[in-house]
């Protein structure tokens, strides 16, 4: 519209409704229980006019009503994000992502409240009001966002983001001053110790700051200072206060029991006294107060300052009662069943060396900055180590022992650093944990390591992009000792890299063997070693040992071009009856047998398998094979990603694959990307659905498989011939269509898109054809 024309619409003479709901849009703040008293269709004509603040308070009124507020929601999205967001189809509630946003923008300062008088409100406070909203936030850069958070006039914005915060994220964080750190301190001390945060992810940090990001996993991981030492403007943790109150009145009415039960406990040896919860009572105890002192191994002796203390030697049991007590290292009774939490895996002086170090800081982040003092000052006491020891793999037998040994541990000059637990108590921890594109050193490594050994809340960790090479070593020391706690919950491992310093299959067995109660794994490199002569000979002991059978049910393997040997595979597979999904990318098949050696190994130990993916294998001489896996009647989704299916193939081979889902009932979703389909094996495909076929496909993925506009209008009406053939009922549902060359006649595209899209659900992008690669040119 013109400009003059908008001026004239803007002077004519607006209804008297229209006029009426401006005037009482104006007016809510003293008439809103009147207006959400409103019959339906007035209603109706008013809610496009209030503000956001009063919208959001419209919903319960306009629920009543039989009325929804979505679409006026979605275009307050249009009108003031003015972006669309990712994966805006799946979005099913536009209020809680505007008013998510909405919060995230206003904080950071990139949204100007001022711009839209729907935004603006002398009632509201914007992040007040919509914090109720907020279940995933992201905080950038300096931390200003931490900042703002913790200051005082957003106290009340801080406890709703308590209740309703799930996922925190870092990204592209950057050193700060001790007062910013500070009030992180506070706002992570809120979200997950005393919050509903579950999730932690950091993104893209080049140089991390060490002293910030030991600081971010030691409260993610549940471990900090004492709530006293915790002051929220000048005051202590009011939770944290309540909780040491309740626990000193728990403690002090369980004492006279457990002073008489002492002495049979230290008797029964490896059977453990008490209930649970009186175990978590003692671990609170060791940890709590600012004044408490050093957290030691118990077992160490006066005289042996070079046995190591692993990660399961300190037991369960009640804290020290008098000075000359915790001045011993008299080795008290182990009780392996019931153990505190802490994660230690170095070798420790007794208490009385250690305690010299000790002081008791006000500065909240000497705990932090202990982890470089307590790695190195450590390492001085001790004699250096010969080439020769400390020579354990990844199948030690002693599967809680440190991380001790390994090339990547062995950078500094000794074994895996200890997490500091001077002066601790563990709070609350997060259940996910996501490092992407974070380099992390062997002293991160050897902290992080230690931190895993207990963090028993843990259930999925993803390390993506993390430089670990030989430290892997050292991350699995952890896990390892992670899962023999009785209440290890961890079940989804996730690692990724540039460079592999394993073969991949070697890396799979040890994570089974250490993890027997992983649900997922996926294990993915781009490269191999950079230098292959550095590359770690094959460990004998993780290669031969039997792996324990395992609760394995998804299974993702990315190989940096190495060879697929199926007699690597069989044991996994063996000792993962529980497989549902199994997928390998970017592998090699040493010789023509070796597809065919795996279909029968799957079809031997994988009876539950459901899902089967190949991704950038080549199998255009593997045809055989190929339609073998499309007619298993226990296979659900099959999935051939740029596996140059067609490169070398007849006319027949295409029959033969269409023929073959036709007869196939069980098989519902067939992903074809990067497959070289174009247009004629596309519309050939739609026979899949002709009149004689007793398919029950629902899915069909021919992303990235160089189809232009005509192909798929042709496919189109093929397809509506088939389903008019069938009385209107097919069991075809969605169709992607990512990365082909629709943008080459816009109008023919638009037209196959609409009549698809009556047919079924279809997926796909605007995608810019000329950036197509030249091996497509062979198709055109």
């Amino acid at each position: 519209r013109s400009v003059p024309a908008a001026a004239m619409a803007a002077e004519r003479p607006r209804s008297l409704f229209a006029l009426s709901a401006a005037a009482v849009s104006r007016s809510m703040a003293a008439l809103e229980q009147d207006v959400w008293a409103l019959p339906g269709h007035l209603l109706r004509g008013l809610l496009p006019l209030l503000s956001v603040f009063h919208l959001e308070r419209a919903e319960d009124a306009a629920r009543r009503a039989g009325l929804s507020t979505q679409p006026i929601w979605r275009k307050l999205w249009d009108d003031v994000m003015k972006t669309r967001p990712p994966n805006s189809e799946s979005i099913t509630c536009w209020r809680k992502k505007f008013l998510e946003t909405f919060f995230s923008n206003v904080l950071h300062g990139v949204l100007d409240v001022s711009s839209d008088w729907r935004l603006n409100d002398r009632h509201f406070s914007p992040l007040l009001h919509s914090s109720p909203h907020v279940s995933q936030l992201t905080l950038c850069n300096m931390l200003q966002g931490a900042v703002e958070l913790t200051a005082k006039h957003n106290h009340k914005v801080l406890e709703n983001l308590a209740g309703s915060l799930r996922i925190l994220k870092f990204q592209h964080l950057l050193s700060c001053d001790q007062s910013i750190r500070h009030s992180l301190v506070l706002l992570l001390h809120r979200l997950i110790h005393h919050g509903s945060v579950s999730q932690v992810s950091m993104y893209s940090w080049p140089v991390p700051d060490t002293v910030l990001l030991v600081l971010i996993l030691s409260m993610s991981a549940g471990f900090w200072r004492s709530g006293n030492a915790l002051a929220y403007h000048g005051s202590p943790c009011d939770l944290c206060r309540e909780e040491d109150k309740a626990q000193r009145q728990e403690t002090a009415q369980g004492g006279a029991e457990r002073g008489c039960n002492a002495e049979r406990d230290g008797s029964d040896g490896e059977k453990q006294k008490g209930s649970p919860e009186e175990a978590d009572t003692h671990m609170n105890s060791a940890f709590s107060g600012p004044r408490s002192p050093p957290l030691q191994n118990p077992a160490c002796e006066e005289t042996s300052s070079d046995v190591p203390c692993n990660h399961t030697s300190i037991q369960g049991g009640s804290p020290p009662h008098s000075s000359s007590e915790q001045l011993s290292c008299h080795p008290v009774p182990r009780k392996t069943r019931r153990r505190l939490k802490p994660a230690v895996g170095r070798k420790r002086r007794c208490l009385r060396r250690s305690r010299g170090h000790y002081t008791d800081p006000e500065d909240l982040y000497d705990f932090v900055f202990t982890v470089a003092r307590e790695d190195n000052s450590g390492l001085l006491d001790k004699p250096r180590t010969t080439e020769g020891e400390n020579t354990e793999n990844c199948t030690s037998s002693s599967p809680g022992s440190p991380c001790t040994g390994h090339a990547g541990c062995k950078k500094r000059g000794g074994p895996a650093g200890i997490f500091p637990l001077k002066a601790t108590h563990r709070f609350r921890s997060v259940s996910t944990l996501e490092l992407f594109s974070i380099p992390l050193t062997g002293e991160t490594c050897r902290t992080l390591s230690n931190l895993l050994s207990s963090w028993v809340s843990l259930e999925n960790l993803v390390l993506s992009y993390n430089g670990l090479d030989a430290n892997i070593s050292c991350i699995l020391s952890g896990l390892r000792a992670l899962s023999c706690h009785p209440e290890c919950r961890l079940r989804v491992l996730r690692v990724s890299d540039i460079f592999s310093h394993m073969p991949c299959m070697e890396l799979v067995r040890c994570v089974l063997s250490a993890l027997p109660q992983l649900h997922t794994l996926s294990v993915s490199f781009d490269l191999k070693n950079q230098l292959e002569g550095n590359r770690p000979e094959e460990n004998p002991s993780c290669s031969k040992a039997e792996i324990p059978e395992s609760c394995l049910e998804v299974l993702e393997i990315r190989f940096p071009r190495e060879p697929l040997h199926t007699t690597f595979l069989l044991p996994v597979l063996k000792a993962s009856k529980s497989l549902q999904q199994l997928s390998l990318d970017s592998a090699t098949l040493p010789c023509p047998q070796e597809l065919g050696l795996l279909l029968e190994v799957l079809k031997e130990c994988t009876p539950n398998l459901k899902k089967l993916s190949f991704h950038d294998v080549n199998l255009a001489d593997h045809q055989k094979e190929v339609l073998l896996l499309l007619q298993d009647p226990g296979l659900q989704e099959i999935t051939f990603s740029f596996c140059r299916l067609f490169e070398s193939s007849t006319a027949e081979f295409l029959s033969e694959i269409i023929n073959t889902v036709k007869r196939n009932s069980s098989l519902k979703s067939l992903k074809l990307p990067g497959n070289r389909l174009g247009n004629h094996r596309l519309v050939a495909l739609a026979d899949i659905f002709s009149e004689d076929s007793s398919s029950s496909l629902c899915q069909l993925d021919v992303s990235s498989n160089c189809i232009k506009p005509d192909g798929l209008l042709e496919f189109t009406k093929k397809l509506e011939g088939h389903i008019q053939q069938r009385g209107g009922q097919i069991p075809f549902t969605h169709l992607r269509l990512f990365q082909n060359w629709l943008d080459q006649d816009a109008e023919t595209a638009q037209e196959a898109l609409q009549r698809l899209k009556a047919v079924c659900s279809v997926v796909n992008d605007s995608w810019d054809s000329s950036q197509a690669f030249a091996d497509y040119i062979s198709v055109m």
